[in-house]
């Protein structure tokens, strides 16, 4: 009887031993992980901020409706303070640590790049949510990696088209010395050779990110006499170039082009005090276009957030309607069968249908070019004479993208 009760005691205890085992897992099962590294503080906040809010916003009503496929979402998020070794740092501890399904981020283009390794390593879905590098989907793209925002290619693209029917001849070309900065200075001027034959650079310009005076740049470059500047400017340098821009007359002597001049999150800081006559692209205003279907987003983003949707919020928004409509369409959790859904796949958005390209994962986004001024009813400027480009239109070929990765 003795040994029977060990026998019995032993039993239990396995029992229970086993439940505390299966319990966490089974849990874990009704759980679907998305995790975002993404800058968080600094100026680079300022476009990041509405990419997180824009996609909880969605999470929140999936959520409320009972989660996907009987899962509630969760939602990780890492500041990588516009640092790589940082940013990848806690990447690598969301994937190993906390085992998200799906990876999101990031301002930093060096930083996406490298995330976007290690995703390919680990065969975790990567959703690009603001990092403009051709790269991300060109060269170093790959089946775990989606590019939701445009990339420098398409951005120099547009914006050469736009430049394309100005009667500038004469550029010079400045900006941030890291991936970003050129790239995009890249996209727009090889672009603009084709468009415009005839046009000259007289001369290039690259600072630090980061950099505290732009004064003696702007004084260089306008001693120059160019007929128009290409400014090159990422997330972080885009407020402080256009406050020394204002400072120095610098748009009052010389037309420049800034992609996201014209977008919110880059002049709501500025306030009035932003300058006027600047070229911009963005791929969202608020107030553009017209539709109901952007009118009913900018009105569940202001009740929710009580401020106006900026680009970063239709990225997150299409970050998850892109996800979450593919775990549906497959039925079930499953990467390889979440990949195959995703390419081709097309949304609904404030900016209408959005298709993401099965070849290189790349969403096909229009793009909007504008010029900055002061409209009554705004306490900032905002975009003015706005031209819709279409997104296919900007796309680069599929041969071009074959070029690029040597295939």
């Amino acid at each position: 009887m003795k040994n029977l009760s060990v026998s019995s005691i032993s039993f239990s205890i396995m029992i229970i031993a086993c439940m505390f085992v299966i319990a966490p897992s089974s849990l874990a099962a009704k759980v679907l992980k998305i995790g975002i590294v993404d800058c968080y503080s600094g100026p680079a906040s300022t476009y990041t901020n509405d990419v997180r809010d824009g996609f909880k916003l969605e999470v929140k009503k999936i959520n409320a409706a009972g989660g996907i496929l009987g899962r509630k979402i969760e939602v990780f998020t890492r500041d990588s303070k516009f640092k790589v070794d940082l940013g990848l740092s806690a990447a690598k501890e969301l994937i190993y640590r906390e085992n998200v399904d799906i990876m999101m981020g990031t301002i930093n283009s060096a930083l996406a790049l490298a995330i976007s390794n290690l995703c390919k390593k680990e065969k975790v879905p990567f959703f690009v949510t603001f990092s403009k590098s051709a790269k991300i989907t060109g060269a170093k793209g790959h089946r775990y990696v989606f590019s939701i925002t445009e990339n420098t290619a398409i951005a120099g693209k547009a914006a050469a088209a736009g430049l394309a029917k100005k009667p500038y001849k004469k550029y010079w070309i400045a900006g941030d010395d890291y991936e970003y900065g050129h790239a995009i200075a890249d996209g727009v001027w090889s672009n603009l050779k084709k468009m415009q034959p005839g046009v000259e650079l007289l001369g290039q310009s690259w600072w630090k990110v980061g950099e505290p005076d732009f004064t003696p740049y702007i004084t260089a470059i306008l001693s120059a006499k160019p007929d128009a500047v290409i400014i090159a400017t990422g997330g972080r340098d885009n407020v402080p170039f256009l406050k020394a821009a204002k400072a120095t007359g610098f748009n009052e002597r010389v037309p420049f082009f800034m992609h996201t001049a014209t977008e919110l999150s880059t002049l709501k800081p500025l306030g009035l005090e932003a300058p006027e006559g600047v070229i911009g692209t963005s791929n969202y205003f608020f107030y553009y276009p017209e539709t109901a279907a952007n009118k009913s987003f900018v009105k569940n983003f202001e009740e929710a957030y009580n401020r106006k949707p900026a680009v970063g919020a239709v990225y997150g928004l299409l970050a998850a309607k892109f996800i979450f409509g593919a775990y549906k369409k497959a039925g079930k959790v499953d990467t390889e069968e979440f990949i195959d859904n995703v390419e081709g796949m097309w949304v609904n958005s404030p900016v209408g249908k959005i298709t993401m390209r099965a070849y290189d994962h790349q969403a096909m986004l229009p793009m909007f070019m504008g010029v900055t001024k002061k409209v009554a009813g705004y306490d900032f400027l905002v975009a003015t004479d706005i031209v819709t480009i279409p997104g296919k239109d900007v796309m680069p070929s599929i041969e071009e993208i074959k070029k690029a990765r040597n295939q």
